[in-house]
This record gives structure tokens, C-alpha cells and sequence, in this order.
């Protein structure tokens, strides 16, 4: 397997109002390589969501290098890298432009990483398979085709953010905690879709997530983030031996709160 994300030494530090400097990344190194699923676990503050940040250019690093595919992207603006990098939020309102209905959301979503044009849109051409494409996730969406993203239901709108961000097939899919937002039952069904669009697509993936059994079900590899570092990284094999008591017990002695 060849490498797609390179992160060496990344650092990030903030001083606060006492002129302390707080490490919310402490020199983290990690390789990604292609076509590996990874689940990412950590407390509050671990520093997960600032990794995802720094990755995808939101947040400006202190020190290190990101690198993607062997590119150096550390200096790259946020919208260069979002033609390579997609990314979905814990809030299904962050995902999608409330007042394009579901069918303008997939077309701008499918225009990711082009040259704009000023060729005529052709949406209307485009609807019978993004209904198709909707209609494939099983929660009515097919159903919406025509209807504003800010009248469905946080489920259907977290649908259509993962399709959204994966119908470019971009090189790197960041998940941060995308289901926890949700009801249980919509959450796991929406786990279900992620798997099969990852397996389907082949997909390089990390997502970051509070549920224990999800992190040990899904992906093929996992890692513990704490205090801004990577304090565990199992490949497939050591994950199929952890069970969920082993995790717990771990979370207890490093006193977090994982959610079960």
C-alpha cells in the first residue's frame, strides 16, 4: 500500500490569556496510506477534530508538514485542498446549502475540484440519477429531489451531505462524528451507508467517533488520541482482537468518557 496523507511533526499551539502555551497537537506523525478505513477515538480535547482541521487547512498549523498523495499541502488554502479532501460534519447543517433543494446540492457537490464554467447548467438532465442515487439510501430521499435541503430531516440531510461527499470520489473522506447528531436507529443506518459507500468506492477514510462498538465494527484500523497525541494505533488484525470491555478499560484508566 502506498501512502496518501503524510502528517509530520504537526503541531498546534494556542496561548491563552496568561501567555501559556496550550499544545492541542504535540507533533503528532501519522501515515494514511491508501484505501484504509480508519476510526478515531479520543476524549474531549484529545485534539481530534483540530487533526481533521489542520488536515483539510481550517486551522493554520504551529509546526510540521501535511502531505497528500506526495504533494506538500501544508501551505495550501482551504478551498484548494477541499478538491481533494471531502469532509462531513457532526451538524447535518454544515454539509449543505439550506435553500438549494437536494437536487442543486448534488450538482454543486459534483463540481467539486472543477473549472467552473459559464456553459449552461444542465441540472434537469442530471435529476433522473441523482434520484436513483437517493433513492439507493433507503430513507425517502429520492422522494426530495425537488425540495429545499433545510426542510428534510437530519437524517435525510446527513444522507445527503455523505453522498454529497463522496460523489467526486475524492482522495481523502474525513467523517467527523457524522452520526452523532442522530437517533440511534437513523445513526446506524447511516453507519451502514458509509461502509458500503467506502467498500463500494474504495475509499480512504478517517472518522472520528464517540461509539465504542462502531470504532471496533467499522474500519481497519483505529486510533486513541490524548492530550494531542496518537497514544494507540492497532492495524486490522490487533483491532479483531480488542473487544469493547479491553476499550472501556482503557477510557477508564485514562479517564475519559466514551459513549457505548
Amino acid at each position: 500500500m502506498s501512502a496518501l496523507l503524510e502528517l509530520k511533526q504537526l503541531t498546534k499551539i494556542i496561548s491563552n490569556q496568561a501567555d501559556e502555551d496550550n499544545k492541542i497537537l504535540d507533533s503528532v506523525d501519522f501515515t494514511l496510506n491508501e484505501g484504509e478505513f480508519v476510526t478515531v477515538l479520543g476524549g474531549n480535547g484529545a485534539g481530534k477534530s483540530t487533526l481533521f482541521n489542520s488536515i483539510t487547512g481550517s486551522t493554520e498549523t504551529t509546526g510540521g508538514t501535511v502531505q497528500l498523495n506526495g504533494k506538500n499541502i501544508t501551505n495550501w488554502k482551504e478551498e484548494k485542498r477541499a478538491g481533494y479532501i471531502s469532509r462531513v460534519f457532526q451538524d447535518p447543517k454544515m454539509g449543505t446549502a439550506p435553500r438549494m433543494t437536494v437536487a442543486e446540492n448534488l450538482f454543486l457537490a459534483q463540481l467539486r475540484g472543477k473549472k467552473k464554467t459559464l456553459k449552461p447548467r444542465g441540472l434537469k438532465k442530471q435529476k433522473a440519477g441523482y434520484q436513483e442515487l437517493c433513492a439507493s439510501i433507503g430513507n425517502g430521499l429520492e422522494r426530495h429531489i425537488d425540495t429545499p435541503a433545510g426542510q428534510l430531516s437530519g437524517g435525510q440531510r446527513q444522507s445527503l451531505s455523505l453522498l454529497m461527499a463522496t460523489m467526486s470520489r475524492p482522495e481523502l473522506l474525513l467523517l467527523d462524528e457524522h452520526t452523532a447528531a442522530l437517533d440511534p436507529k437513523t445513526s446506524k443506518r447511516l453507519m451502514q451507508l458509509t461502509d458500503e459507500l467506502i467498500k463500494e468506492q474504495r475509499l480512504t477514510c478517517m472518522m472520528i467517533t464517540h461509539q465504542m462498538e462502531d470504532a471496533l465494527v467499522y474500519g481497519n484500523r483505529l486510533i486513541v488520541m490524548k492530550d494531542g497525541e496518537i497514544t494507540l494505533d492497532l492495524n486490522q488484525q490487533e483491532k479483531d482482537q480488542m473487544t469493547l470491555k479491553d476499550l472501556l478499560k482503557l477510557f477508564e484508566e485514562d479517564k475519559l468518557t466514551p459513549t457505548i
